[in-house]
């Protein structure tokens, strides 16, 4: 059975001088969270989001003096495409666990200086980090609601984890 998801793929070259372009290229690929295939060649699941910045990205490699061809595939194999996408949420979930880490440690300096100041900064860092990170989380693994939960137990004031009810108490239920 042949994959099921329709890709982007971008197949570009630059000039390796000057860097500037090629250094800016990379991260903005970073940003998008593409899969790299290989040199010159990576790849995002289609969509018009996906599409409007590797078309943007294409014109800019061409302004640039590089080369720039932008594709639509789908892949022959199901195990490659299985591939693929747990490549990309693995990435994605390694950085949900640095996010949960940074959580923690957070919880464990504000328990000890009792500052509520502190915690609004880091809360509110670690919600932008996490608007981030899901801007290219196509395929979410479990770390991402495990990263939202502790990046919201750090905002309750007790900040204790145990605080956080599995299910709703009945005077938290909504009234009719």
């Amino acid at each position: 059975m042949a994959g099921s998801i329709e890709w982007l793929l971008l197949a570009y070259r630059l000039p390796r001088e000057p860097s500037t372009p090629r250094i800016a290229v990379w991260r903005k690929l970073g940003r998008l969270g593409v899969a790299k295939i290989g040199d010159g060649l990576v790849a995002l699941p289609a969509d018009s989001p996906s599409h409007e910045q590797l078309e943007w990205l294409a014109d800019e490699i061409a302004d640039a003096g590089g080369e720039a061809t932008l594709w639509r595939s789908t892949l022959t194999s199901a195990r490659a495409e299985r591939a693929l996408v747990e490549r990309m949420a693995s990435v994605i979930a390694a950085e949900y666990r640095q996010v949960m880490a940074a959580a923690d440690e957070a919880r464990a300096a504000i328990r000890a200086r009792k500052d509520g100041r502190a915690r609004s900064a880091v809360v509110a860092r670690l919600r932008r980090e996490m608007r981030r990170i899901s801007q290219r989380d196509y395929f979410p693994p479990p770390e991402r609601e495990l990263a939202r939960q502790a990046v919201d137990s750090l905002a309750l004031p007790s900040l204790a984890p145990e605080s956080i009810p599995s299910e709703p108490t009945a005077s938290r239920r909504a009234r009719p």
